[in-house]
Parts: C-alpha cells; structure tokens; sequence
C-alpha cells in the first residue's frame, strides 16, 4: 500500500478526560504502519478540518456523555455537518466513537448510541469496540480491557471532582485498542477497494 490510510479523530474535549481518551486513540491508531492520524477539535473546527474529514477513510467521534448524550459542542458540529449529508460526502468511510462520564455507567451508552446513528445517517460502516466486558467476574480487575463492558464504542469514568484530566489506565488501554482496531480495519477496506479498482 503506498498512499497512507488517513483517520481523524473529531473531539470534543470537555473538561480533558475525553481529550485525554482521544490522545490514547490516536496513538492506538498510529501504531498501525502506513497511518495517518489527525485530531479536530469540533468546538473551534475550521474549513481546512471539515476537508480534512472529508479526505479520511475513518473518522472516530469523541465527546464528554452529559445528560445522557454527547455534549452541546459535538451537536452543534453534528447539526453542522449536514452539509455533507446532503452530498453524501462521508459515505462508506468507517466510523466510531468513545465518551466519559462521571458514573460507572452514566448513561453512555446513549451517547455511543447516539454517534452510531449521527454515523449511518451519514452512509458511515460503524466499527463496535470488538471486545467482551472485562471485569465481571471474580477473577476479573478493575485493570481489564472494557472494565466497564461497552461494546459500541470506548467508554471511560472519571470522577466529577476530579480537574486533572486523569483517565483510570484500562480505560486509557481501550481507548488505544479501538483506535488500533479502526486503523487495521481500515487498512483492510481501503486496500480491498483499491484492489477492486485496478
């Protein structure tokens, strides 16, 4: 493959442990060889970053869960991207996404939810987390892959009072994965089509 695969991670940072989840995607990302990994953050996106996006095979969304769905921030770029919608811009790039809340569970699952869906109405091929929960059994630990067992997306907790922006390390590790995993998936994709067409 000579061209690079090309990803962006568009983010919305909240308060850091989501920036900090997307730095862990993007390095998971990167490990793959012939990658290309650029973050946006979608509160300040300029025209440069929408073509940015446009350009990428894979675009893996990022937002803070509050009030059980993406931030403001991220709906405003949702809303925005509409424009692309029409023209079918993203169709048939690969999609997925990561979030945090202050709970265990914390309503998460709506936001990754809500990411999946902003992802098909785009024509986007969603890709899950690809892992089983960790940490649900005896034998488990809090320092399992998935310890808080998602499977649409990434999802991490940490605390409200917390201003560090510190991100528990399983948490941090399945954020590396997804990215890892939406890189080789697709490298696959991208090499097959290029296949198809020559």
């Amino acid at each position: 493959m000579t061209d690079p695969v090309r990803i962006s991670i568009a983010c919305h940072g909240g308060r850091g442990h989501t920036a900090r989840l997307g730095e862990a995607v993007q390095a998971g990302a990167s490990r793959v060889p012939h990658t290309e990994v650029t973050a946006v953050r979608v509160d300040r996106i300029t025209d440069q970053e929408w073509h940015r996006l446009d350009d990428a095979d894979a675009i893996i969304f990022g937002a803070p869960t509050y009030m059980g769905t993406a931030s403001s921030a991220f709906h405003t770029f949702a809303e925005a991207s509409a424009r692309r919608w029409l023209t079918r811009r993203w169709q048939d790039k690969l999609a997925a996404g990561f979030t945090n809340s202050g709970s265990m569970a914390g309503d998460k699952a709506g936001t990754l939810g809500y990411f999946a869906t902003f992802a098909a109405q785009h024509g986007m091929l969603w890709v899950n987390l690809g892992l089983p929960p960790g940490w649900n059994s005896s034998s488990g630990s809090e320092f399992d892959l998935n310890r808080l067992g998602f499977y649409q997306g990434a999802a991490a907790q940490s605390p409200v009072d917390d201003r560090t922006g510190t991100v528990h390390k399983s948490d941090l590790a399945t954020a590396e994965h997804l990215g890892h995993r939406v890189a080789e998936l697709t490298r696959t994709v991208v090499a097959g089509r290029r296949a198809l067409e020559s």
